[in-house]
């Protein structure tokens, strides 16, 4: 009982007005004598209670310094301090104890939100929203962008401006999309976004999410069904005309005995007999020909050395090379890059970019094609075939992969978007660089 606090404070206040009393009642019977021994007893009692109350208020000011210091790691004496203030000091403790725990679940909560925010693919900046500083971006946002360092949001106007509009402009709640655009590449970016306050300052949080490939799939799953409606409403409708264009044909030699052929008119008749005929034929053909884009459905996938495959397509595409007097390189840092891939499918891709590269450097003095292999850090493995050749313009890069297109006369415009396909199917995709007069980059990502 007499360790406790308020039990000691009591007995000090009782002496106190004890003494109190006795003085003033010896200064009233006029015991001066008595009164002077009783005030050194007084003045100590009065310095004992300071004291007591100045420890308190001592320890209370260094647990307030420590609170404003965030040092929750102090530890308060309890077994050598005065009985009086022991339970103060192990209230203390047990303060510093409840905030470090606080403390220690709210990093680990931060650590584990920032880890989350680090592995997701989509990119993730902070700004305030009256200086423009850049709190906080993660990975994704500056692999996406390849930005290793923004300092405000403004700076994002240097490096793309049509993209840094349309993130100033997004309103909060809202979501569009825009394009993103990187060195000679761009793609289709989601971006949404949100406000929050915190200490009378309001930052805006947005997320670019890559969308390209979503709306490739899309996009081809559409050219697929429209592919497929047109060449069953082609053959349906021509096959019948070339049969009958036979027919005729056959039953104008038949009848060309009993025919007068005045100016040669049976024989223009049999010739347009004919060209119906052919064209017709060609039409087949034709309708034939892309329905083989919707064949492809199933992958006989392996794993595969990067290396092999380079050397497979080196030796096929040889002998066209050193015909054209065209020059290969091939850039393989490591030997042991493998991907899962159908092979047979994979080499038509690279067969097709092939060629189309050797088309585009024909006309160059000094033509060179470039095929190159490497692993991300995430783990992706990226085909790169680059050439020196002709490039293309922006108006053509946006149809390169549309069926039917092609800039050749004599192409198809099947080859691309045939690739296109086949890397949708392995679950990557298909890039383009490229830059008029100055040469193109085609970017395989598995």
């Amino acid at each position: 009982m007499f360790k406790r606090y308020e039990f000691r404070l009591f007995i000090r206040l009782i002496l106190l007005f004890a003494i109190l009393f006795a003085a003033a009642w010896l200064l009233v019977k006029e015991y001066f004598l008595y009164t002077g021994f009783l005030l050194p007893i007084l003045a100590y009692q009065f310095y004992d209670l300071y004291q007591l109350l100045n420890k308190a208020q001592n320890e209370v000011k260094e647990f307030a310094e420590s609170i404003h210091y965030r040092d929750f790691s102090r530890h308060f004496n309890v077994k050598h301090a005065p009985a009086e203030l022991q339970p103060l000091r192990e209230g203390f403790n047990e303060i510093n104890s409840t905030f470090k725990v606080i403390s220690r679940e709210k990093e680990t909560q931060y650590v584990y939100l920032q880890k989350i925010l680090e592995l997701v693919d989509t990119g993730i900046l902070s700004y305030k929203t009256d200086t423009g500083e850049i709190v906080w971006m993660n990975e994704s946002f500056k692999r996406m962008m390849g930005i290793p360092y923004l300092k405000t949001i403004h700076s994002l106007e240097k490096r793309d401006e049509g993209l840094y509009k349309e993130a100033i402009n997004i309103k909060t709640g809202e979501s569009k999309l825009a394009t993103a655009t990187t060195d000679k590449t761009s793609f289709k970016v989601l971006l949404s976004a949100t406000a929050f306050q915190t200490d009378d300052q309001t930052f805006k949080l947005i997320a670019f999410q890559n969308v390209n490939e979503a709306l490739d799939e899309n996009e081809a799953e559409a050219w697929r069904k429209l592919l497929s409606v047109m060449t069953h409403e082609i053959m349906n409708s021509v096959a019948p005309i070339s049969s009958l264009a036979e027919t005729l044909k056959n039953r104008l030699h038949q009848s060309v005995e009993h025919l007068q052929n005045k100016e040669g008119s049976v024989d223009d008749l049999a010739l347009g007999i004919e060209t119906i005929q052919r064209r017709s034929e060609g039409l087949l053909k034709f309708a034939e020909t892309y329905r083989n884009l919707n064949k492809i459905t199933t992958l006989n996938s392996k794993k595969i050395l990067v290396r092999d495959l380079f050397e497979n397509l080196n030796q096929l595409m040889l002998p066209t090379l050193e015909q054209k007097k065209i020059e290969l390189d091939i850039i393989l840092k490591d030997p042991a890059v493998t991907l899962v891939a159908d092979i047979n499918l994979l080499e038509q891709v690279l067969i097709n970019l092939l060629v189309n590269a050797i088309e585009a450097v024909k006309d160059k003095p000094d033509p060179q094609i470039i095929l190159t292999a490497t692993t991300t850090t995430t783990g992706k493995t990226v085909i790169k075939i680059s050439d020196n050749g002709s490039g293309m313009s922006a108006e053509i890069l946006d149809k390169i992969f549309i069926p039917f297109f092609s800039t050749r006369k004599n192409g198809s415009g099947i080859g691309l978007s045939l690739c296109k396909q086949i890397m949708l199917l392995h679950k990557g995709n298909i890039r383009v660089q490229s830059k008029e007069g100055e040469g193109s980059s085609f970017i395989l990502v598995f």
